[in-house]
């Protein structure tokens, strides 16, 4: 959660915001004193005092914020538990060696196709392995002589079973009757409520966007690209403000993996075409199965891959074209789409820098006044029935972001008097420039 979405100020009173989370967690945001414990676990591990070394590593691992890891340090022996999301994954230490598990699902009938589904997954896994436990628990598991465990080596290894487990448990419920689910103590259920608002913004705006497919005035065998953009859009509003997990999660996962994978099997108006088919699918879905996969969960390692600002600037500099040329022909759904799929294609893919961050979030918050209001936000930084800005608070909220970011990015000073306030479009356009021409120089 930004933290401008805890706190702000409206008129000199203070209000506190609901507590949802937006977007994919990232390890890359660590304070200085967890790389300290990294080099302090290289250190140790040269010194040959393994079990030092990993508990250093479990330090550069915790993040106060989420909770997510613990360890108790018996002297010889070290046990440890982390969570990542829907998975409570445990180890233990000593002087000879460490193994590291977490339980996946409870078989209650073997059936030959799930066998064979997990022993093909190990064929894609470079440090662990699925295996039966004698309760019949489908696990995750990883050992190593202490000797051989560097610190480099134990991380990826973690970080693979965790992340591999997290994603399986879901789908093979989905997909096999014959598996219960385990170790599920920690999730913490969404209100009812807020699961309501998601699935119905699920909904709506899988809909909306099909309707223009079948029913725009877009020819989308003339124009893929921009029946394309509109998909994909969907894919990643719905990914970073609803935070679905398990079959939901891995839809939009394979829908972005085929459209971008460089086996070019589909041609242009084939991959939108599998696009409308996926999102079809999720439309069919019942809300008891939305809101089986909505849950607030602890994480320790991310999924996406840091990038600099570079990357910000060369997305935006080739996309904002496009969008000025089906603002120009008039298509004007397309148009509002581009920055959605600008800004949700970065934070899908990358952790991109603090103050990027934040500021996509408040032009996710602007552009999507309805939905954070239903979940309780307040006030609006735009009314879509007048067409009005908030603009005293949008420029209180970037001045809150420099603020909160000054002390690591000193040239961190947006062009706040360039953002247009004419309509969604022309705000839009001259926000995402504002966000482009930002010099993020940093300073650690």
């Amino acid at each position: 959660m930004s933290f401008f979405e805890r706190w702000f100020s409206n008129k000199d009173a203070i209000t506190q915001q609901p507590t949802v989370r937006f977007g994919r967690y990232s390890d890359s945001y660590k304070p200085t004193s967890c790389y300290d414990a990294w080099d302090k676990a290289l250190a140790f591990y040269e010194k040959e005092e393994y079990l030092q070394a990993i508990k250093q590593l479990l330090v550069f691992l915790r993040d106060e914020e989420e909770d997510n890891v613990h360890w108790q340090d018996e002297g010889s022996f070290i046990n440890f538990e982390l969570y990542q999301g829907s998975k409570r994954v445990i180890g233990w230490a000593t002087l000879h060696g460490v193994r590291v598990e977490a339980r996946v699902a409870r078989i209650s009938t073997p059936r030959p196709e799930l066998l064979r589904r997990l022993v093909e997954h190990n064929y894609s896994l470079k440090f662990s392995r699925y295996a039966i436990d004698p309760d019949h628990h489908v696990t995750v598991v990883f050992d190593s002589k202490a000797i051989d465990a560097s610190p480099y080596k134990l991380y990826y290894a973690i970080r693979e079973l965790a992340t591999q487990a997290d994603k399986q448990d879901d789908l093979l419920l989905e997909e096999f009757q014959q598996i219960e689910a385990v170790d599920s103590s920690h999730l913490a259920a969404l209100p009812e409520q807020e699961r309501q608002i998601k699935h119905q913004y699920i909904h709506d705006q899988i809909r909306t966007a099909l309707e223009e497919v079948y029913k725009g005035p877009l020819n989308g065998e003339e124009y893929p690209g921009g029946i394309a953009c509109l998909l994909l859009s969907v894919v990643y509003k719905i990914d970073y403000l609803t935070k679905p997990e398990g079959f939901t999660m891995e839809t939009l996962e394979r829908i972005h993996r085929r459209f971008f994978s460089k086996e070019k099997a589909l041609s242009p108006v084939q991959q939108n075409r599998m696009m409308v088919e996926e999102l079809e699918n999720l439309l069919a879905r019942s809300g008891n199965d939305y809101s089986r996969e909505m849950y607030q969960v602890k994480a320790t390692f991310g999924i996406t891959a840091p990038v600099t600002h570079d990357r910000i600037v060369s997305m935006i500099d080739a996309e904002m074209p496009q969008m000025d040329w089906y603002h120009r022909k008039g298509f004007l759904r397309i148009a509002h789409a581009y920055p959605f799929y600008m800004l949700g294609y970065c934070l899908f893919n990358y952790a991109v820098p603090q103050p990027d961050r934040d500021f996509f979030h408040l032009y996710f918050r602007t552009a999507e006044p309805a939905y954070f209001q239903a979940l309780g936000f307040s006030p609006a930084y735009y009314d879509a029935a007048t067409g009005k800005f908030n603009t005293r608070l949008i420029k209180k909220t970037i001045e809150q972001i420099v603020q909160q970011h000054k002390k690591r990015y000193p040239n961190l000073r947006p062009a706040v008097s360039s953002i247009v306030y004419n309509d969604m479009l022309s705000f839009s356009r001259s926000f995402l420039l504002m966000i482009r021409d930002l010099d993020l120089t940093r300073i650690d």
